[in-house]
């Protein structure tokens, strides 16, 4: 009988590798697999659909290799321009992974034009969904490229300054099919346009005109749609109660509204498009409305089926909540941010009827009480998350409520609660599936209560430190030790935290976001700790962090490849340093650099030449506008690159 064993690999099909490696969902087991054999990288090429590029040199390399794309992310690549298009068609077989692409995020592409455009969208037939937003520099004439898409069913255009109702035309012509639509701080689109958009694309289902100037005139347009849904029209100076009239009588299918922040819209035209639409499912009228009408208040008894409903700055009453309780029994969400009238009584009838409500924001309520808190906690048992930044009257004892009732709650919000302490916490780590727990300004905290949270909130994500002036480095080595999936924290102004504190948090590894400012008593060699471990540090912030010397900004420099947003203002590094952070940071694309009284006008020149090309976003003292060479600030403000003058 034979000794030798069979390969493993030999008697695993391709199709049972297939279905191993779409049970993969983590980034870093998806990596780990493809580094494994050669066998497990080619099941790997050929099933994987999203591609994420960070680096523009490896973009022809990666598309050769994987030519089943649905999905090109090319939002966090620097120097996307018209030149690296052309290159990428005549070097790579765009037949083949381009046939499949479906969508493709292009967010602050500024270098990239229109011919670029014209290239790409004519290799990429099949588009269904194109995000050029934050691309400051598009124009009528990058619109026009994309009209080329026929098949477009989404499209975002946030913030394109320089689209007008000659560009919005040639899209609307071009891509009749559109279901979605963003057109978001684009200011040079006004009634005309949209008149044309809602004559022309009449499949729409989600369309955004907020901060647009647009009048009441492009609500009568709109309110012609119809098969829309989704309507949001944030900060709309100029739609008045007038236009929602036009909406009570159009728009048959309409289930979201969102005018938060429209100055001229009230309850009375809020009263008249629910009296069309008493099957709305959300309303986000926050900073619109400031106060009830009783013909308001009786229009909500017909939201039966209202899910979400959001009236921050809203002055309310007990009669209010009473009514919402009565009648909107199907409620999971509601906004109350910094209402006036909110008492605990009305927070008391609210869960009463509305026992089904996953989110609650309560910022700024400064009249709640730990009564109300009860209340929440005893009838709202599948709470998700809620809001109580600037509730100055909680206490330990909403807490143990809380940790004793809503054992499913996911984010937190304690802000400025300055009556919550260490033994509120400890009964708060019950509600062991917490990703996002806020206690900035929480003064009343120590290790002792991070230790708490640390040792049962194993899956915390997220978590907000500032000001909290208890902290030192026993509760970061807890942290370290309990709470390894932390992603975000901010530590600014902890002072009593030390190097080896960092220390600690090098043992988060998936950290990638990270607010340091102000700790002065960290050095370089606590900087160099953390930044040896944490390779996956996408957001840094040092401002003031004046003990931390050029070792520290050396170990930056090498380790934090991943590193796209810093903050550097105020610090100690030189210019040989900034030099180093800037040209080796080759992902990095947002600086604050003020007021760093180690660099000299020469060294900000080289710096800045160091990243010229791939920087989107830099500050600097408004006296170096005087300065700096020309030739800089040219190279600059060619790639797109926004300065702002502190």
């Amino acid at each position: 009988m034979s000794t030798q064993s069979t390969p493993i690999l030999s008697v695993l099909t391709e199709d049972l590798l297939i279905r191993v490696n779409e049970k993969l969902v983590q980034d870093s087991d998806r990596k780990i697999w493809r580094l494994i054999c050669k066998e497990f990288h080619r099941v790997d090429s050929i099933t994987r659909k999203t591609l994420r590029v960070l680096h523009v040199e490896f973009l022809p390399t990666l598309l050769k290799n994987y030519t089943n794309l649905h999905t090109l992310d090319l939002s966090v690549c620097p120097c996307i321009a018209d030149g690296t298009i052309t290159l990428l068609l005549h070097r790579v077989d765009h037949s083949m992974w381009a046939r499949n692409l479906k969508f493709l995020n292009l967010r602050r592409a500024n270098g990239l034009k229109f011919a670029g455009l014209e290239m790409l969208v004519g290799a990429c037939k099949g588009l269904e969904s194109v995000d050029v937003s934050y691309c400051c520099g598009f124009g009528d004439r990058e619109a026009a490229a994309i009209s080329g898409c026929g098949g477009l069913k989404e499209l975002r255009m946030d913030k394109c300054l320089g689209v007008s109702d000659v560009g919005l035309a040639k899209i609307v012509v071009g891509c009749g099919r559109l279901v979605r639509l963003s057109l978001k701080w684009c200011m040079e689109i006004s009634d005309l346009g949209v008149e044309l958009l809602c004559k022309k694309c009449l499949e729409l289902k989600f369309l955004d005109v907020s901060y647009l100037k647009v009048t009441s005139d492009s609500l009568r347009s709109i309110a012609a749609l119809p098969k829309l849904e989704d309507l949001a029209m944030v900060g709309c100076p100029l739609v008045n109660d007038v236009g929602l009239q036009f909406l009570e009588n159009g728009c048959p299918l309409l289930q979201k509204i969102d005018v938060s922040r429209c100055d001229c819209v009230s309850s009375y035209g809020l009263s008249a498009l629910i009296r069309g639409h008493n099957g709305l499912l959300q309303i986000d009228a926050g900073y619109t409305i400031s106060e009830f009408s009783a013909n308001f208040v009786d229009c909500m008894q017909e939201l039966k089926n209202l899910n979400t409903i959001i009236i921050d700055g809203a002055r309310v009453s007990d009669t209010v909540f009473q009514t919402i309780s009565n009648n909107c029994r199907s409620l999971i969400e509601i906004g109350l941010s910094k209402c006036t009238g909110v008492t605990n009584t009305g927070i008391m009838q609210l869960v009463s009827g509305c026992v089904n409500l996953k989110t609650i924001n309560l910022t700024c309520c400064r009249s709640i009480t730990d009564a109300a808190i009860s209340a929440i906690a005893d009838s709202c048992r599948n709470l998700l998350c809620l809001k109580l930044e600037s509730c100055n009257m909680i206490t330990e004892k909403s807490l143990e409520q809380l940790g004793s009732h809503c054992t499913l709650l996911e984010e937190l919000d304690l802000t400025d609660c300055f009556g919550i302490n260490d033994r509120g916490l400890e009964h708060l780590s019950r509600c062991s599936r917490l990703l996002c727990l806020k206690l900035g300004l929480c003064t009343n905290i120590s290790d002792t209560g991070l230790f708490y949270i640390a040792s049962n909130c194993s899956q915390l994500h997220e978590l907000d430190l500032y000001r909290c002036m208890g902290i030192g480095d026993d509760g970061l080595a807890a942290l370290s030790s309990g709470c390894k999936k932390l992603r975000k924290l901010n530590l600014s102004y902890c002072i009593e935290v030390r190097d080896k504190g960092m220390e600690s948090l090098g043992y988060l590894e998936e950290l990638s976001n990270l607010e340091l400012r102000a700790l002065d008593k960290i050095t370089g060699v606590g900087l160099t700790a953390l930044v040896t471990r944490c390779k996956r540090l996408a957001y840094l912030d040092l401002k003031r962090c004046k003990k931390v010397d050029d070792t520290g900004f050396w170990a930056l420099a090498y380790y934090s490849r991943n590193l796209r947003q810093i903050n550097l203002s105020y610090c100690s590094i030189t210019d040989m340093a900034l030099c180093m952070v800037m040209g080796n940071l080759t992902r990095l694309q947002d600086a604050d650099l003020v007021h760093l009284r180690n660099v000299t006008v020469e060294g900000f020149d080289l710096a800045l030449r160091a990243c010229c090309v791939r920087i989107k976003k830099v500050k600097l003292v408004a006296a170096l506008g005087f300065l700096l060479s020309s030739e800089v600030l040219g190279i600059l403000h060619a790639g797109g690159c926004r300065i702002r003058w502190d």
